[in-house]
């Protein structure tokens, strides 16, 4: 019968016990990966901006398209708005908000906020019409303002007749257009107004 010496187990057991589990390899990164990240960055962002810029320069190469007389514009709405004229309420605010909005535009007067008898108040401070227009421009907001407001409803004749007068306040105060050279005289004709505040052809 052998005898075991429990130190000797013991001593064993405590060398097993000191081994340990091999470590898988661990990964050093390599520092050239963040340098071509970072050199990546830098070329698309050289990219963007050289696109952009290219875009810029195109757009600025494309010829703007004149933008509509406001006269012109006002003369369309205007037409357009004959097709209310069976509904005085919706064909007399068009037709006044399009005269408002037309002066407010052609004279570079904005008063989108005022009310009827603020916006003539300060537009009789201004020389931006005639005495007489500005008479007719006053009785026909008003007119209109009794249709939009007071519930008045007027006929067909009348609302023509509303019509008329804006017609006539926007081809009164539209830009006379230039006119050619006289290449014979080397004159140009051009229009100015006489004594009665109408136009005239005179030559220079």
């Amino acid at each position: 019968m052998t005898a075991t010496n429990p130190n000797a187990l013991m001593s064993a057991g405590s060398a097993t016990n000191g081994l340990r589990d091999i470590k898988p390899p661990v990964d050093i990164p390599n520092p050239w990966f963040w340098v071509w990240v970072g050199l990546g960055a830098v070329a698309v962002g050289a990219l963007l901006i050289w696109a952009w810029k290219r875009w810029q320069q195109k757009k600025a190469e494309i010829p703007a398209v004149p933008g509509i007389p406001a006269h012109v514009r006002a003369k369309q709405k205007l037409q357009e708005a004959l097709a209310l004229i069976s509904q005085p309420k919706e064909f007399c605010t068009l037709v006044s908000d399009t005269v408002r909005w037309y002066l407010e535009e052609r004279f570079n007067f904005h008063a989108p906020e005022r009310t009827t008898e603020e916006f003539l108040y300060e537009l009789q401070e201004t020389d931006l019409l005639l005495p007489d227009q500005k008479e007719s421009l006053s009785e026909f907001l008003k007119r209109c303002d009794l249709v939009k407001f007071a519930r008045y409803e007027p006929g067909e004749p009348e609302l023509h007749d509303l019509h008329g007068a804006a017609v006539r306040l926007v081809e009164e105060t539209e830009p006379l257009p230039s006119s050619p050279v006289d290449t014979e005289h080397g004159t140009r004709n051009t229009l100015e107004p006489d004594a009665t505040g109408s136009s005239r052809p005179t030559l220079k």
